[in-house]
């Protein structure tokens, strides 16, 4: 048992990566046809901002959609459902940890535009590990074949975390994209994000999809970085003061009353869904060491 109260599942860890050992899953169950993101960045970069109006869009376009909070915080979907959702670790605790009591619907709530929302949660701080609890979330979501019904699944996830259950949503996710800001501290954490996907890259068919410039008026030094690195901006979202008000709102940007700055927010997203359900081409990327990329940033 962990701390928790969940039973741990013994059994042989496969290497992943360059030598790691990650929570795995049970591969047996199926996932689907659903095209499946998974959402990265330095912490408060804007995942769960970016994460939910591209839900919004996506769903614009007619489509299934499913995002699933991986942050203890259980924030990442208030803006589609209006509120703070029960998690499903509050929902686990009080069926006492028996999965096999729990229906679809005792943990996955409708948001805007029928966007569908689960928060995996977590335990109190210290006192727990988060990222067990989001592939426990992942394994009764395939249990419970919510995958199968959707046609677009969302992970965002904690930070810049890329280990551990944190990792779970890259065992399964076609493309990965990072969220960052035009600064040395959200291009630095994408260096380190992007060298630990393209580690899971060997033994999942998860790849780079591209860069999500976000709350940045230029993106001189994220062009600069993805030009030498291999990566590929797919979108820009400015410093918008509406998106702000969005989140004070309990709003995506497609509720917010319409106005230039709503309009291109919109815009930008729905381009994005489009390019996404399109296909975007993989990515091969060669971060750099940690000493060359803080050298490499900033100006003469």
């Amino acid at each position: 048992m962990n701390t928790l109260g969940i039973p741990i599942e013994l059994g042989r860890n496969p290497p992943d990566g360059d030598g790691s050992v990650q929570f795995q899953e049970d591969e047996r169950i199926d996932v689907g046809t659903a095209k499946i993101f998974a959402v990265y960045g330095k912490g408060g970069i804007g995942k769960s901002t970016t994460s939910s109006n591209l839900s919004a869009a996506f769903s614009k376009l007619g489509k299934r959609v499913l995002q699933i909070g991986c942050d203890p915080k259980h924030d990442s979907t208030f803006t589609l459902t209006k509120r703070l959702v029960p998690t499903v670790i509050d929902i686990l605790e009080s069926v006492q940890f028996h999965p096999e009591e729990l229906r679809p619907e005792d943990y996955c709530y409708e948001g805007y535009n029928g966007v569908m929302c689960v928060e995996a949660g977590g335990p109190p701080a210290g006192t727990g590990c988060g990222g067990y609890v989001v592939g426990q979330t992942v394994k009764l979501l395939k249990q419970h074949h919510l995958f199968e019904d959707t046609d677009v699944v969302i992970f965002d996830v904690l930070g810049d975390v890329v280990c551990g259950g944190f990792a779970t949503p890259l065992q399964h996710a076609e493309r990965a994209l990072i969220v960052t800001a035009n600064d040395f501290d959200s291009i630095f954490a994408m260096n380190r994000i992007s060298a630990a996907i393209m580690a899971k890259a060997k033994n999942y068919g998860v790849r780079l999809g591209g860069i999500i410039a976000n709350r940045s008026a230029q993106t001189d030094q994220i062009d600069r970085f993805a030009a030498a690195v291999g990566l590929k901006r797919l979108a820009h979202l400015p410093d918008l003061d509406v998106i702000r008000r969005s989140r004070l709102k309990k709003s995506t940007l497609f509720e917010m009353e319409a106005c230039p700055e709503v309009e291109l927010a919109q815009a930008e997203y729905l381009k994005l869904a489009a390019a996404l359900w399109a296909g975007t081409e993989p990515l091969t990327v060669s971060p750099m060491r940690d000493r060359d990329i803080f050298d490499f940033l900033g100006f003469d």
